[in-house]
């Protein structure tokens, strides 16, 4: 007998790849190898084989749990009003867009079988046949007109307004055809589109406790700030997935205690663990970790319309204050890029690789403090978990302030409540921004005058401008060009520090399989329940 496997077929694997799925032991394949006339080292080989097919292989069933790390009373399945990585995981299980992200980044249809246009200007979508809300409700494009148009609604108070609004008429050419017009052209609308806020409801919908969606998931249950409890939806429109039956959906805001939930069994899923936390999880059999690429980015941000962020000085100062390399190393143990205080993520296309982060210079500090009279003053920095790392972050900050006699007074406030009682309230606070794919989505968002997310209340008539312009550009190259001179004056101008683009980290049982990255954030871009399965 020798090492070379002959007369092996398919069939063959397939009948080991079986024979795992009943349960049989490594000893029992062996035999059943050697009875074949396998020797034992072809053997290992032929094992090892079968188990990754196996592994790979989706298997239906189970209930799933998945543990984020922020909730409160105001959490919604409303996907205009989506504002957090709770809200976004819920509404993906139960909603669909026209549109969504790869793992690469390159933007694929959903809803739609087609987004296109001729000058990027007007744009025809063609929708899938055969797709059904959870009520029996076929999907028309009166759906995706009203699901589009409501972020238009000031009543509403849609996220992604101040994007939505270049959409300026909406035409159903048929039942499955819709017609968007923009204000001006935009090449990016088939990305525009995969946000998270764009998922398509059912025409007419008011109440949106019931979740009635195209997705993957039927909600059974939902509680704001507490649960939600989802079963597979056995009429979805795709041919795969989910494989799950069920999927529940909870908040443990305290990192130790969401680590905790998930190694004594309770839990399949811990979200966004803090980096503290990352050895004891890989210490134990049985857990993996799931990296994601450097797809968002906790930020300290100083409203430039109150005190004293009003002072430029005092910003200044805060920038060379933050030292970026002791916050990675430290804080964030490691875990992610330097930041130079604008938002556009490495890797993109449209990112100006020409800023150099601000460096750590506390005498240049100094020299500004003194400059804004804030000497002598106790100054409040308001940081919370919710916020992933910012906690940590403002130790070090504060620190680095004692050296030099400024007194940074750190306030610690619960993650429930935090995005509404606090973010864009405080004078000083921290952010956290999940990835976006184009510059033009960060800068509406974030820093156009009209933003709705504008942390610093940063205000520029130029900007505002220069990004319509951009937006309206099918010449890349100046585009770019655009784009880079941009990045340069949020850099300069805006409150907002970024001092490091983070890696987040998603700790799963090993019994979870099917689990990817995407950019669009953790958990699979929060899409995962739709992907993922447990091992037979």
């Amino acid at each position: 007998m020798t090492d070379k496997i002959t007369n092996w077929t398919r069939s063959d694997d397939a009948m080991v790849e079986t024979a795992i799925r009943r349960g049989a032991t490594r000893r029992e394949l062996l035999q059943m190898l050697l009875a074949g006339g396998v020797a034992m080292s072809a053997g290992g080989v032929i094992l090892g084989r079968a188990s990754d097919a196996v592994a790979a292989t989706p298997v239906t069933g189970g209930h799933l749990k998945i543990a984020g790390f922020t909730s409160s009373t105001a959490d919604t399945l409303d996907p205009a009003k989506a504002s957090n990585s709770t809200d976004y995981s819920r509404c993906s299980a139960v909603y669909n867009r026209l549109s969504n992200l790869d793992k690469a980044g390159a933007t694929q249809m959903e809803l739609a079988e087609s987004i296109e246009s001729a000058d990027a200007k007007v744009w025809t979508v063609k929708l899938r046949k055969g797709v059904t809300f959870h009520d029996g409700k076929p999907l028309t494009s009166a759906d995706v007109i009203f699901s589009l148009k409501r972020h238009l609604d000031p009543d509403v108070g849609s996220k992604v307004n101040a994007i939505a609004k270049q959409m300026t008429d909406f035409k159903a050419v048929d039942d499955l055809t819709v017609e968007i017009t923009l204000a001006d052209a935009n090449a990016d609308l088939p990305t525009i589109l995969a946000l998270h806020h764009f998922m398509i409801v059912a025409d007419g919908t008011a109440d949106f406790s019931n979740g009635n969606g195209t997705g993957p998931f039927v909600l059974e249950n939902f509680e704001p700030g507490v649960r939600s409890v989802m079963r597979r939806n056995e009429n979805y429109w795709k041919s795969k997935g989910p494989y799950v039956d069920s999927f529940e959906f909870l908040a443990i805001s305290d990192d130790s205690s969401r680590v905790n939930a998930l190694l004594s069994g309770d839990i399949h899923v811990a979200a966004a663990i803090n980096p503290r936390s990352e050895r004891l999880v890989a210490s134990q059999p049985g857990f993996v970790l799931s990296k994601s690429s450097a797809n968002s980015y906790t930020n300290l941000n100083m409203r430039l319309d109150a005190a004293p962020g009003q002072n430029k000085d005092f910003v200044a100062g805060m920038k060379h204050l933050v030292n970026r390399e002791q916050i990675l190393r430290a804080a964030l143990r490691g875990r992610g890029e330097i930041g130079n205080d604008q938002p556009v993520f490495p890797g993109n296309v449209y990112r100006n690789e020409d800023i150099k982060p601000k460096a750590y210079d506390p005498e240049k500090a100094k020299f500004h403090f003194e400059k804004a009279g804030v000497f002598g003053q106790t100054i409040p920095v308001v940081a919370s978990d919710a916020a992933t790392g910012s906690v940590d972050m403002a130790m070090v900050i504060q620190a680095a302030a004692a050296e030099i006699g400024l007194k940074l007074d750190v306030q610690r406030v619960p993650s429930d409540g935090y995005w509404d009682n606090y973010w864009l309230k405080a004078p000083i606070h921290f952010g956290n921004i999940n990835y976006r794919p184009t510059p033009d989505i960060l800068f509406s968002l974030l820093y156009a005058s009209s933003a709705p997310w504008n942390e610093s209340q940063y205000k520029s008539e130029k900007f505002d401008k220069m990004l319509i312009e951009a937006r309206g550009s099918l010449d890349q190259e100046k585009r770019k060009a655009i784009y880079h001179e941009m990045q340069v004056i949020v850099a300069e101008e805006a409150g907002t520090i970024i001092p490091a683009y983070l890696t987040g980290i998603d700790a799963i049982t090993d019994k979870l399989k099917g689990m990817d990255t995407n950019p669009l954030g953790g958990m699979m871009g929060y899409r995962m329940a739709e992907h993922v399965w447990f091992e037979a």
